[in-house]
């Protein structure tokens, strides 16, 4: 059985010193995208251990990010404020204040039980509640990027998010395990008016 210590993008993330191979998926959403383009404020969900975290921070000295985990950041750094609770329990209002981030990022995945079935429904869960948090909170023209399984509810997601924004992508990165059926959303230009999402509350959400 392989070891996933020899995929060559860990050994990449590790000999640069990011906190997970991660870091190379939104890398090349950005350079194909530019998501990442002027932004002055990025909400990070689902940011532990870090890496989407430090990518940003890299590019973009002067940007403040406000991310939110259950689990702990790794990443230290006076231009962080991280919440370490669930998304439902952030309040928005107090965090951000009279600002509103100009891209909100999404790597969040469930726990995955092997059943394909409930592993799909609880992304879908998730992705949900990121662009529920986005249609709330993100600045009007501002982009959105989450993580989903591809399923029965793949088709819906893309619905949604053309409703609300101007343009709509699809992205599965180079970097991505070939045994993963994860896709990337990209949606590009909040549109003025929108409505949330009915979902239901689900589980806990680690980032891959």
């Amino acid at each position: 059985m392989r070891n996933w210590n020899d995929d060559p993008f860990t050994k990449k993330a590790r000999a640069e010193n990011y906190e997970a191979r991660s870091v190379y998926k939104l890398e090349e959403i950005d350079r194909r995208e530019k998501i990442l383009n002027g932004a002055k404020l990025i909400l990070d969900l689902g940011a532990a251990p870090g890496s989407w975290t430090q990518y940003c921070l890299k590019k973009l000295p002067r940007v403040r990010i406000l991310a939110v985990d259950l689990s702990p950041l790794n990443v230290k750094d006076a231009r962080i404020t991280f919440l370490q609770k669930p998304i439902e329990e952030v309040k928005f209002e107090e965090a951000l204040g009279a600002e509103r981030p100009d891209l909100v990022l999404s790597d969040m995945a469930p726990k995955t039980s092997g059943i394909h079935e409930r592993d799909v429904a609880l992304s879908f869960e998730l992705a949900s509640l990121a662009l529920n948090v986005a249609l709330q909170w993100l600045k009007p023209g501002g982009h959105f990027v989450a993580k989903l399984f591809m399923g029965d509810s793949f088709e819906e997601y893309d619905r949604a998010l053309r409703q609300h924004f101007s343009e709509v992508k699809r992205l599965r990165p180079e970097s991505t395990r070939k045994h993963s059926r994860e896709i990337f959303f990209i949606g590009k230009g909040l549109k003025g008016t929108h409505f949330l999402l009915g979902i239901p509350k689900g589980s806990g959400y680690p980032s891959e």
